[in-house]
């Protein structure tokens, strides 16, 4: 995963941004932030009929093997993407008129280190809601509220949908305003969605939930689809590539990786409540990384 997520993002919102029309970076660079909603659905879908259709026994000795192989068409897909593919348009620029970076992210910390910092913080949010929304709700949901995993992953498939919506708005906003701006406005909202997540995710009732994610995931559009175009603007072109994809994965540790295993601890001691102050929190991190770069596009 690391090593697939850490190369594949940055180059697929580098690919589509710089060769987006004038006025539609910001569209062109939500598609591959629409993966993470197909992702899920395609995933979370297929689980879904597995468990439909198999006994618990079945599932747990060989079905959930089942979404993992399936995958294989997909490496095979990306593979041939991957071959097909050029350098894109600034960086090939780039090329003509100097030799590369020989070690690229030895430059970036060197000359870019607020960027990447700034950048790195900015993604915090994205990733802590998506976790929480998802691996968190599920796993928190199935043992300490009772809730059917089934039924929980009807909820989660309907919510993930606001995820797709949220995506699309944000990218056209960004388009007619700035994408540092819709981001801000986001993380603003992640802020109220934290103190709203506990309380409904704890309530017991798959409605409510189904509102708490609903709505949560709807935020993270906004604070997900515009890093397309923003994030790539804190760079030059000579170290794009590296700068966004560090400052993405580096968000995506501290916010994705981080914020099951917090949230479990802190629902442990203080349930569903606490973990939404955990939300609000990571939603203040990233406004203060998007405060500090505020103005410094550099494309």
């Amino acid at each position: 995963q690391g090593f697939g997520l850490g190369g594949e993002w940055g180059g697929a919102a580098l690919l589509a941004v710089e060769n987006a029309p004038p006025g539609w970076a910001a569209r062109f660079g939500m598609a591959p932030q629409l993966g993470a909603p197909v992702g899920f659905i395609a995933a979370n879908g297929l689980f879904l009929l597995l468990g439909l259709n198999l006994t618990e026994q079945q599932f747990i000795a060989w079905g959930w093997r089942v979404p993992f192989l399936a995958s294989g068409i997909l490496v095979g897909l990306g593979l041939w993407v991957r071959l097909k593919i050029s350098e894109t348009p600034d960086f090939a620029r780039v090329l003509e008129a100097e030799r590369p970076a020989p070690v690229p992210v030895a430059e970036l910390l060197r000359h870019h280190l607020r960027a990447t910092l700034a950048g790195t913080f900015a993604v915090v949010a994205c990733f802590a809601i998506f976790y929480l929304s998802t691996a968190f709700a599920l796993g928190y949901a199935t043992t300490a509220l009772g809730h059917d995993r089934t039924s929980f992953l009807i909820v989660q498939l309907g919510a993930i949908l606001f995820l797709a919506l949220g995506i699309v708005v944000s990218g056209y906003r960004s388009d007619a305003t700035s994408s540092g701006r819709v981001l801000m406005i986001g993380c603003a909202a992640t802020v109220g969605v934290g103190l709203m997540f506990g309380p409904l995710l704890g309530s017991g009732s798959l409605w409510l939930a189904w509102i708490a994610l609903s709505v949560a995931l709807l935020v993270m559009g906004f604070v997900y689809g515009p890093l397309g175009a923003w994030l790539p603007q804190q760079f030059p072109a000579r170290v794009r590539y590296t700068g966004a994809s560090v400052a993405f994965n580096g968000g995506g540790i501290i916010g994705g990786a981080v914020a099951p295993i917090a949230a479990q601890a802190l629902a442990d001691r203080g349930g569903a409540d606490a973990v939404g102050l955990y939300l609000a929190a990571a939603g203040l991190v990233s406004f203060a990384g998007l405060w500090v770069q505020r103005g410094r596009a550099i494309s």
